[in-house]
């Protein structure tokens, strides 16, 4: 409840303030890196430009978003802020906090704190070289770190406080059927349990994402996003998923309300899951 009446003020306040930008995709997703929920897209999060010299620009005003995510099974409060911005529209830099209450973990409950900076370049524009087809293409790095007070107790697997994400992404925007569509796709190396929420270890696993959003008339979009779960020596992630709707209630600020999956509630040396649950976001843009 905590998590939630904050996520009601801070709606409130940015709904309050002005400015002057294109609010929807890419949000700033969980971990604060422009993308979906889960993943991130090839688009850089950008807003307005805030400095420029001549016609370049050469820093972005940044983009703001704020997650609420209710894993009732295990009883999660999942809360996340972020923010983002560009430079010279191409690379993004981004920062992602999150708190997690786990109410029944293992058994009297405990918090977990991570943060996530995120850098990503974009290495080929949409539609390079006069061309309609090209998706955009971005390649990017995610440092985490997490509270790692109570992981000792967990379930006994050598884990880190610390580890890095690395992942490539391509990101098209097709506008030649009915309605636009947005596909994405992308490999991401990582080190994570459970998205990093649980540490990291020292092995590496190279895993699969991909987005589907459809964008509707009156400011309206919907989409499917997929993430694989990384399965390391003795155990292994759960996969990801969620379907989603977004409002584009105006140029500055968009609402999202989602169904997350992942993976059905299991803590153990061999399968970790945290289980299901519904989302809501606001993000904005200045």
């Amino acid at each position: 409840m905590k998590h939630l009446t904050k996520l009601a003020l801070i709606v409130l306040s940015i709904t309050l303030s002005g400015s002057l930008a294109y609010a929807g995709l890419p949000l700033n997703n969980l971990e604060g890196v422009g993308g979906v929920a889960f993943n991130p897209l090839a688009y850089p999060a950008e807003g307005d430009a805030l400095y420029s010299v001549g016609d370049t620009e050469i820093v972005s005003k940044p983009r703001f978003g704020t997650w609420y995510t209710d894993l009732t099974q295990p009883k999660i409060d999942w809360g996340s802020i972020g923010v983002a911005t560009t430079f010279f529209k191409r690379l993004e830099v981004s920062e992602g906090f999150q708190d997690i209450a786990w109410g029944g973990f293992p058994h009297s409950g405990a918090n977990f704190h991570k943060n996530n900076i995120g850098v990503k370049l974009v290495v080929l524009p949409e539609n390079s070289f006069g061309t309609k087809f090209l998706p955009e293409v971005s390649v990017g790095t995610i440092y985490k770190t997490t509270s790692d007070k109570v992981v000792h107790s967990i379930v006994g697997f050598p884990f880190r406080g610390s580890g890095e994400d690395w992942y490539a992404v391509a990101t098209k925007t097709i506008t030649q059927l009915p309605l636009p569509v947005v596909l994405s796709a992308g490999v991401l190396s990582s080190q994570e349990i459970a998205t990093g929420v649980l540490g990291f270890i020292s092995q590496r696993r190279e895993t699969a994402f991909g987005n589907v959003d459809i964008v509707l008339p009156h400011g309206f979009a919907v989409g499917y996003e997929f993430k694989q779960g990384e399965e390391y020596d003795h155990f292994s992630n759960a996969n990801y998923w969620d379907v989603h709707v977004a409002w584009l209630a105006n140029k500055n600020l968009t609402l999202v309300a989602a169904y997350a999956d992942t993976g059905r509630y299991n803590l153990s040396n061999t399968k970790v899951g945290l289980g299901s649950g519904p989302v809501v976001s606001a993000q904005y843009s200045f």
